[in-house]
C-alpha cells in the first residue's frame, strides 16, 4: 500500500501540471484570431471598389456626360442583339436602333468630346464649294481629367470593333435584313474615330508649334530658336503624321 501512494501522486501531479499550461496556451492563441486579416480584406475591397464602376464615376469630373456616352452606345447594341426576344417587328427594331445611334453620334460629337477631352470637329463648306475639316481643342494649360480621357478613348475605339464583329456575325448567319443597320452604325462610329483622331493630332501639333515658337525661344533667339523650333515641328510631325 505504501508503494501505490507515491505512484498515484506521480501520475496525477504531472497530469495537472500539463493540463494547466494547456489551458493557458489556448487563451494565448485566442488573440491571434484573424483581426488583421479582416482589416486587410477591407482595404483590398476598398481599392477594388475604387477601381470599379462606382470609383470611375466618383473620380470623373463629368459623371453625367460619361454615363450618357456609354448609355447610348450600350443601348444601341443591346437593342440590336435582343430585339428578337421582345418583338418580331423589324420596323420597330430598326427605328429604335437608328434613333439610339443618331443620339449617340450627336452626343459624342457635340457634348462628350468637347466636355471629356476638350476636342471638337466638324465639316465646313467654303464659298467655293470646297469642304474641309475644322478642329477645335482645349487650351493645353487646362488638361482633361485622366479618368474622363481614358474612358472616352476606350469607348471611341471599342464600340466600332463590337459593331464590326456583329457585321461579321450577320454575314455568316445570312441575316441580310439587319446588315444595313450595322453598316450605318459602322459609318457613325468610324466617322467619330477619324474625326477625333485627327482633332487630337491637330491639337498636339499646334501645342508643339506653340512651344517651339514661344516657350523654347525664351533666351534662345535667332538661329538657336529657329533650330529648336524646326526640331520640335519635325519630330511631332513624324510622330503624329
Amino acid at each position: 500500500m505504501s508503494t501505490t501512494t507515491p505512484l498515484l501522486q506521480q501520475t496525477i501531479e504531472p497530469d495537472e501540471a500539463i493540463s494547466a499550461p494547456a489551458s493557458n496556451a489556448r487563451p494565448a492563441a485566442a488573440p491571434v484570431v484573424l483581426t488583421p486579416g479582416n482589416s486587410q480584406q477591407m482595404a483590398t475591397n476598398a481599392s477594388d471598389a475604387e477601381s470599379g464602376i462606382a470609383g470611375i464615376f466618383r473620380q470623373s469630373a463629368h459623371p453625367a456626360v460619361l454615363f450618357f456616352l456609354y448609355f447610348f452606345r450600350i443601348a444601341a447594341i443591346a437593342v440590336y442583339v435582343l430585339c428578337g426576344l421582345f418583338t418580331d417587328n423589324y420596323v420597330v427594331s430598326t427605328v429604335v436602333v437608328v434613333v439610339l445611334l443618331s443620339m449617340d453620334f450627336w452626343n459624342c460629337r457635340n457634348v462628350s468630346g468637347r466636355t471629356l477631352v476638350g476636342l471638337r470637329f466638324w465639316n465646313q463648306v467654303d464659298e467655293d464649294g470646297e469642304s474641309y475639316w475644322v478642329f477645335e481643342s482645349r487650351d493645353p494649360s487646362r488638361p482633361a481629367n485622366p479618368v474622363d480621357s481614358k474612358m472616352f478613348w476606350i469607348a471611341l475605339y471599342t464600340f466600332p470593333a463590337a459593331w464590326l464583329l456583329l457585321f461579321v456575325v450577320s454575314i455568316i448567319r445570312f441575316n441580310v435584313s439587319f446588315v444595313p443597320i450595322v453598316i450605318l452604325a459602322l459609318v457613325f462610329n468610324i466617322t467619330l474615330v477619324i474625326g477625333y483622331t485627327y482633332a487630337d493630332r491637330d491639337a498636339k501639333q499646334r501645342w508643339a508649334t506653340g512651344i517651339a515658337t514661344s516657350g523654347w525661344n525664351l533666351g534662345m533667339g535667332g538661329i538657336g530658336g529657329q533650330i529648336v523650333g524646326g526640331v520640335m515641328k519635325n519630330s511631332v510631325g513624324k510622330l503624329f503624321g
